[in-house]
């Protein structure tokens, strides 16, 4: 009994991981993509940002090297694998919620273009803010269908005629 009974009762009482939130499976793959290609365009984009002898621009630079950095280690942690702890937060990355991922990653990508507005930090970091938008709309979740919408509206529009003639009937 304490076997294998005890282990299935410590996973359902954990709080369920974010695949579990109400993201397909090809959205999930497409918010990776997409992070994976926002690391290499902050990658780029940062190295090309360092060669200049503008000091806010090396440091916009610098910031989207670590952001591409960060991107991959959250959302591609096999590209990492020299770093020890990869596995690790790419682990923790995934327990968090859409909503805060949402807010990291667009969090992350402001930061270069508040530092040095220019053509390059906009175009590097506009994929990494991408990721952002992508788990941000995940966590609004899906969008109700047009029947039950309806529904809800000729219940709304009933309770309204109810109450009209409740009180024309109280004023007789």
């Amino acid at each position: 009994m304490n076997g294998s009974g005890g282990a299935s009762a410590a996973s359902v009482s954990s709080a369920p991981p974010a695949q579990e939130e109400g993201m397909t499976w090809w959205y999930r793959w497409l918010c990776r993509l997409s992070g994976v290609l926002g690391a290499f365009s902050c990658a780029v984009s940062g190295l090309f940002n360092c060669i200049t002898i503008h000091p806010l621009n090396i440091a916009a630079g610098v910031w989207m090297i670590v952001n591409a950095f960060i991107l991959l280690l959250c959302e591609a942690p096999f590209c990492c694998q020299f770093i020890e702890c990869a596995n690790t937060v790419a682990a923790k990355v995934d327990a968090l919620r859409s909503w805060q991922k949402a807010v990291f990653y667009c969090g992350m990508a402001v930061v270069p273009i508040v530092i040095s507005l220019t053509l390059t930090t906009l175009l590097g970091n506009a994929i990494a803010f991408a990721t952002g938008v992508l788990y941000g709309l995940s966590a609004l979740g899906k969008k109700g269908d047009a029947i039950s919408y309806a529904r809800i509206q000729q219940q709304k529009q009933q309770a309204d005629e109810e109450k009209l003639a409740e009180t024309l009937e109280g004023e007789l």
